[in-house]
């Protein structure tokens, strides 16, 4: 776009027009610019324009409305430069984003930052250019060699980033350089700011048309060439490729360059061929996401099952907006996902269906693709800003009317959404944590939905008891599926008591004999298993046998953990990493040895009791690269992988045919986790991970490593009695005001002065309890991990009965804050609220 001019004159009398604008950063209101002459016509609500924030700060603003009343608290600055011709935020994308603004207690412009995508945004580059106003060859400064060839390159281009500077004086760095011309008044330095999506080209060559007037044209054309057999080779190769006379339409679209590649063909001739106008090259923006397909769609038939739960779902939607289908592993939810997706979309609707994470949409895109072919697009954060962009331009433009993706998905441009499912509804994956907004895209997918007057299904196997209840009260229908696909039988679930069997000393390493000797048999007879422990990493941590030092995070108040394939310390919270001590750091002794267990041990244990085992670990650690989901369960899927190991990703949704066997390697960690939901994410997770054995005509396996297998939750888990734990739970949190009776409201203070972060806290809960009174109103206190990044932590919890309106609360959290910031010794401190954190 070339270089800004920030100062503009100031508007000439008359009628003048402002237009309020949202930014992505995090400033509570909108900003009033004033709107030049020359863009008066060009805007609406939705436009992107580029406008200047502060003094030097330029960033990309959606329009939100256009009026007359000039700001009165500060000088309207003009836009700068208008983007679009037509909206690419639809006004129902901004009543969303508003609204997720006011219930999630952050700002508008922090909503914005998370929704549109970075390649919408804009991004700036430092450039140099030789001063207007002076002439070097002219001046009374003296000049080094270098600053003479830095000149002497601005001579011959009109402008250098800083990278081409320093290329030109063959160093790493030319700021010493720049800087020195800077004060010397011979150079200027410039911000050219660009948009940052840039669309996908490919090169394509085409014969010159004045050789298609007539046939004698070409056969001169072959004489000319006659001596030049390489040349006449890529003549031929092109018309092999496009009849030029039978079609000559195709001439014009020409044909990929890349297909002079193959063979002995001869890329520099085809140049030749270029260079002296027999071929034209030319440039076409096509798709990342490929070529249309003409491949036949595949139909879907449901039971008669399936059916009725289909016709009972679309049942409810005659009266209410949303509906929860609870249906068990593998009773066949995605087939009614896909008969009423197909419904939406022939009534003229656009659907989204959301994923909770990357790694199943590997899969079921698949699926769901040979259904409904190209008018479906994926949106999830492994594509790149570019895919992304596309994506929501296809959506605008109308290639796509079906979206699949992840929780960010909830931010696209739909313009008549008519139904969103939420797969695997009651994960918590679907909530964002940091930073804000911290949305729940569950919630969030509700309200979208009834923004666009349409529908909202929940499916889960294991609901939240959140939902649940919602259903149970009538404020969704329930619709519930009990049997599996084709009557398959659920999974015998087998408890494996690891204290007992190292008490025997049958156990082998860190593994029952009863777990070892199903894997053995899995894989004697050609199937496969998944080992399931939520606990990435070789293990826990660190320790000297002789002093007990157990190396920490200097950032973080939390122990590295050990990963042995890149034999370093970790810190899975700020990403610290360090070298593994060959002695204590204390001490100076050398018995360092592991305490704990994570998938990389696991994964490293196994290779050693079953040499035979081709064995695959998918934690995030094997996942990092854009299509490492993809392959690990491509291979999965072929059968080139016997045993895949890992975290909870191995738990969601997925579907293999030989898989027979799953084992949980460690349940306790999980249900001991001190959280109130730590038994119903349990349940949850080890339900969710059962189901993947046993899904076709073989019935599965499940077995479970426990130190106490006593615990009640387990009896539950085995015995598939989600409804008896859900009314056992909903006992435990009505007598405890946990939700779903109550609302919940965290708030984490934070400051690099733990002094200052106790101070603060202190401050706010009396101000809270003042306001709410004591019941209410838990903490402060210090939370398992007290420090993160050198910030010193506190948190309070706010419990609110649901008969009040948690609107009033978050004003009395606003009126609160407000009082924090008359303080000036609370002026450092970070105050975060997290509205239904869980």
């Amino acid at each position: 776009m070339g270089e800004l001019q920030l100062n503009i004159d100031a508007p000439d009398s008359g009628e003048v027009y402002f237009a309020d604008i949202a930014l992505p950063l995090p400033i509570p209101q909108l900003f009033t610019y004033r709107i030049p002459k020359e863009f008066l016509e060009l805007l609406q609500p939705g436009i992107r324009v580029i406008v200047q924030f502060g003094r030097q700060k330029v960033v990309t603003g959606i329009i939100d409305n256009i009026h007359q009343n000039a700001p009165e608290v500060y000088v309207a600055k003009p836009i700068l430069d208008v983007l679009d011709a037509e909206p690419v935020v639809t006004p129902e994308q901004t009543a969303l984003m508003k609204w997720m603004a006011g219930y999630y207690m952050c700002t508008l412009g922090e909503v914005l930052n998370a929704g549109l995508p970075s390649g919408l945004k804009l991004s700036s580059e430092s450039r140099i250019q030789l001063h207007p106003d002076r002439d070097w060859n002219d001046t009374d400064f003296p000049l080094d060699d270098r600053e003479l060839i830095l000149l002497h390159a601005l001579d011959n281009n009109d402008s250098l980033t800083y990278r081409e500077a320093a290329d030109s004086l063959g160093l790493k760095s030319a700021y010493k350089y720049i800087k020195s011309l800077v004060q010397k008044e011979l150079i200027i330095i410039y911000e050219e700011v660009k948009e940052r999506y840039k669309p996908k080209k490919i090169k394509r060559v085409r014969l010159n048309p004045e050789f298609l007037t007539s046939e004698a044209h070409i056969e001169e054309l072959f004489k000319t060439l006659e001596k030049r057999p390489k040349q006449t080779d890529i003549l031929l190769r092109y018309l092999q490729e496009v009849p030029v006379y039978q079609e000559p339409e195709k001439n014009e679209q020409g044909i990929d360059k890349s297909i002079f590649n193959e063979g002995e063909l001869s890329l520099s001739s085809l140049n030749t061929l270029i260079k002296n106008q027999i071929f034209e090259s030319f440039e076409v923006i096509i798709s990342r996401f490929g070529e249309s397909t003409e491949q036949a769609l595949k139909e879907v038939n449901l039971t008669d099952k399936q059916e009725a739960a289909r016709d009972e779902i679309l049942g409810h939607f005659q009266t209410k907006s949303t509906a929860l289908l609870h249906g068990i592993t593998g009773s066949g939810k995605t087939e009614v996902y896909i008969s009423l997706i197909q419904d939406a979309l022939d009534s003229g609707n656009q659907v989204l269906y959301l994923l909770p994470e990357i790694a199943l949409t590997a899969q079921i895109v698949n699926r769901l693709q040979a259904v409904f072919g190209d008018r479906m697009g994926v949106y999830h954060s492994k594509f790149s800003d570019n895919e992304r962009v596309e994506v929501w331009h296809g959506l605008l433009e109308g290639r796509f009317d079906f979206i699949i993706g992840v929780r960010s998905a909830v931010f696209l441009p739909f313009k008549q959404l008519g139904l969103i499912i939420v797969d695997e509804s009651h994960e918590n994956s679907y909530k964002q944590f940091d930073p804000a907004p911290r949305y729940h895209a569950r919630d969030v997918a509700v309200y979208l939905a009834h923004l666009h007057k349409g529908k909202t299904l929940l499916g889960s196997a294991t609901p939240s008891l959140e939902s649940y209840t919602n259903a149970l009260q009538g404020k969704y229908g329930l619709v519930e599926l009990n049997s599996r696909f084709h009557d398959a039988h659920l999974p015998d679930i087998q408890i494996a008591d690891i204290r007992s069997e190292k008490k025997k000393k049958t156990a082998i390493g860190d593994f029952t004999s009863e777990l070892i000797g199903a894997l053995k048999e899995v894989i004697e007879k050609g199937e496969q298993a998944i080992i399931f422990q939520n606990r990435r990493g070789f293990s826990n941590y660190l320790t000297c046998e002789d002093c007990g030092y157990i190396p920490e995070c200097p950032h973080c108040a939390v122990s590295l953990t050990y990963h042995q394939y890149k034999n370093q310390l970790n810190c899975h919270y700020c990403g610290h990493k360090q070298p593994v001590p060959l002695v204590c750091p204390a001490c100076g002794g050398t018995r360092i040895h592991t305490v704990g267990i994570g998938t990389e041990k696991i994964e490293e244990e196994l290779k050693l009791i079953l040499p035979e085992a081709r064995i695959q670990r998918m934690d995030l650690e094997t996942t990092r690269a854009k299509y490492a989901y993809q392959n690990i369960i491509h291979d999965f899927e072929k059968g080139n992988i016997d045993i895949l190991v890992g975290t909870q990703m191995v738990s969601k949704g997925l579907d293999f045919d030989r898989v027979s066997l799953v084992g949980v390697f460690d349940i306790d960690r999980m249900i001991h986790f001190p959280d109130f939901r730590s038994l119903e994410r349990t349940f949850q997770l080890v339900t969710q991970v059962s189901g993947r054995a046993g899904r076709r005509d073989v019935q599965g396996k499940v077995i479970i490593q426990t130190r106490d297998p006593d615990q009640g939750i387990l009896r539950l888990i085995q015995n598939h009695q989600f409804l008896t734990f859900y009314q056992g739970e909903m006992f435990e949190r009505e007598k405890y005001d946990y939700p779903p009776y109550t609302r919940m409201i965290y708030l984490l203070i934070r400051s690099k002065d733990k002094k200052l972060t106790n101070e603060t806290a202190r401050f706010l809960t009396n101000i809270l309890k003042e306001d709410l009174g004591q019941k209410r109103v838990l903490g402060p206190q210090e939370p398992l991990i007290n420090k993160i990044r050198d910030k010193y932590l506190m948190e309070i919890y706010l419990k609110i009965e649901r008969k009040y309106k948690i609107e009033a609360v978050k004003d009395i959290i606003k009126a609160a804050q407000m009082e924090l910031l008359k303080k000036k010794e609370f002026a450092s401190v970070e105050v975060i609220v997290n509205v239904d954190p869980y």
